[in-house]
């Protein structure tokens, strides 16, 4: 489908369900401004040169074909809405790049999916899981029994770390429909669980292993990844999160999510926290389960 002329935005988010379509992008730049995605199309046979805002949260891919550039922005404005792009030959005759990018093996996927087809090894890896946080291993095969263990032990570190870091603390509060709506430790809490959401993003790409299939988590398309992002809940993402919480409150000219954005880059670099994810995963899914 190639979409002519100038295309509209729509406002309104559009489940990825619900979409439909394909815009086909080749001889321009694909960049971000005011919120919009657009391009610069310096002309080509199926689209004349021009600026065109592209409806990106109509669409499932955009394929950018030869002679396309894209920003830093645009992939990140697209990654924010669940918009895929890819890369593609002349006409779509050749697919270049496209989510998800593993290694050229599926050895750990395909680990991962015994595993995670099995009920016994299932609730072994999860009871793993809660070995690599917590210091040891539970015995317990219930999976909503180590759901209530670790629920107990996440407030009582959250008790801890509000204790080391000054920071008031009347437990974790968060309303989806209204995230503004928190105290600044929770809505730091946030923050900062987002920026270790996408390390754990890149560490299962990185082993291309299965993101919907989670042993602690379920519902999730991400299940997986946020299974490996609890990994280092109480470890790095609350710490930053008090950090920069503490911070915001002495100093009120700080912007809450930058200093999280900020305290959680510095941790990432200073724990080679992605690496450290990767070589998580492989752990878990190398050793007998």
């Amino acid at each position: 489908m190639v979409l002519l002329g100038r295309l509209g935005l729509e406002t309104a988010r559009i489940p990825h369900v619900d979409r439909h379509g394909l815009v086909w992008l080749e001889r321009g730049a694909l960049h971000a401004e005011d919120g919009t995605l657009r391009f610069r199309a310096a002309g080509s046979p199926t689209l004349a040169a021009g600026v065109y805002d592209i409806p990106f949260q109509m669409l499932s891919l955009v394929l950018l074909g030869p002679g396309g550039s894209v920003t830093h922005d645009a992939l990140r404005l697209l990654a924010r809405h669940g918009t895929g792009l890819v890369a593609v030959g002349e006409g779509g005759v050749r697919l270049y790049s496209a989510p998800q990018l593993g290694p050229d093996d599926s050895r750990l996927a395909r680990r991962q999916a015994r595993l995670w087809a099995d009920p016994d090894t299932r609730i072994g890896i999860a009871r793993r899981m809660f070995a690599l946080r917590f210091g040891e291993v539970l015995p317990h095969e219930s999976p909503d029994v180590l759901r209530g263990i670790e629920g107990a032990r996440v407030k009582e570190n959250y008790r801890l770390l509000a204790e080391k870091y000054r920071v008031p603390w009347k437990g974790r509060r968060y309303d989806r429909q209204n995230p503004g709506a928190a105290d600044v430790p929770n809505q730091a809490i946030n923050h900062a669980a987002t920026c270790v959401e996408a390390a754990a993003m890149i560490a299962v790409a990185a082993t291309a292993t299965i993101p919907q299939l989670g042993f602690v988590h379920e519902d999730s398309s991400n299940a997986f990844v946020l299974d490996i992002a609890d990994l280092v809940r109480t470890t790095v993402t609350v710490p930053v999160a008090f950090a920069a919480a503490r911070a915001c409150m002495d100093d009120p000219l700080l912007v809450l999510e930058r200093e999280v954005r900020k305290r959680a880059a510095d941790a990432f670099r200073k724990e080679s926290l992605i690496d450290a994810l990767i070589e998580r995963i492989k752990t878990l899914f190398e050793a007998d389960a």
